[in-house]
């Protein structure tokens, strides 16, 4: 109360004149100016620090949820809405970008088998895959396409392949990756839309030929195929959008980056206990 009459009064006496009358010591009044730093805006400004390091690690890409396990996994003890507030407070967020929406095509399909009825539940890696293709803007090169190829289990894009044009050899290549690259046991399933690359002739023989049981979403329903959509959109969120690619190498490159360096490797995944896909895929082979 007398520091505020002090500063009340400044202007018309001198501060030396003030603190006697008041019998308050000068260094009381000079220390005023000086706010101390509490315990907890002290830990508030490490919290926000180390929230803004996990942020840039993952590109921006990581929202409260996943910046809130990163904390917790590294032995920080700490409410989702706290990291929220801090988020909020520091200005940060998760990139947001809006999704780009091909025109159906009206070509007549043929409805085929559809195997996995929307269960995608798995007991283990190798037993369910899903594939689509999606569209990817360069600018000198137009649009491009990716095939990709991920397991229902440990959520890893298996294969993939990049492409300038959309044909039956760009998810043939996907396809193909996957196979020598994880080497399933025959029966597996291989669930993927009604275009007319999953349905050609050299496509089907493969899957064949390889002992895979080929499963197809029914005309018009993209939630039979749900999981690859996830994924793809996904990749357009974190990396697509928030970029402009050159051309098709450059393109090339920041997808290999991405999948095999970020969403394979380090991307952790709620639905698969906040682990990255080759965490749940390691774990599986060394203990089998």
């Amino acid at each position: 109360m007398l520091l505020s009459v002090i500063k009340q009064y400044k202007d018309q006496y001198a501060i030396q004149t003030l603190c006697e009358v008041l019998e308050i010591p000068r260094s009381t009044y000079y220390q005023s100016f000086q706010r101390v730093e509490s315990n907890r805006d002290q830990e508030n400004k490490e919290l926000t620090e180390k929230v803004i390091e996990i942020h840039t690690e993952s590109k921006q890409r990581y929202g409260a949820p996943k910046i809130h396990h990163s904390l917790q996994k590294e032995g920080y003890r700490l409410s989702l809405k706290r990291v929220q507030r801090l988020m909020k407070k520091a200005g940060i967020r998760s990139i947001v970008s809006k999704k780009y929406c091909p025109y159906p095509s009206k070509q007549k399909v043929e409805e085929r088998e559809n195997l996995l009825e929307q269960d995608f539940t798995t007991n283990s890696i190798n037993e369910k895959w899903v594939a689509d293709i999606t569209y990817i803007h360069t600018l000198r090169d137009g649009w491009c396409y990716l095939a990709s190829v991920l397991d229902l289990h440990s959520k890893k894009v298996v294969g993939y392949s990049f492409s300038r044009t959309m044909t039956t050899d760009v998810v043939m290549k996907a396809l193909e990756n996957a196979y020598e690259t994880q080497a399933p046991e025959e029966g597996l399933i291989l669930h993927t839309d009604l275009g007319s690359q999953y349905t050609s002739e050299e496509f089907m023989t493969y899957v064949q030929s390889k002992g895979m049981k080929q499963s197809f979403s029914r005309k018009g329903c993209p939630y039979d195929n749900a999981c690859i959509e996830s994924f793809h959109a996904i990749l357009k969120k974190e990396e697509i959008h928030n970029v402009r690619y050159v051309d098709y190498q450059s393109a090339k490159l920041a997808l290999f980056q991405y999948i095999e360096g970020w969403y394979n490797r380090k991307r952790i995944h709620s639905s698969i206990g906040y682990k990255t896909p080759q965490e749940v895929e390691d774990y599986i082979r060394h203990t089998a």
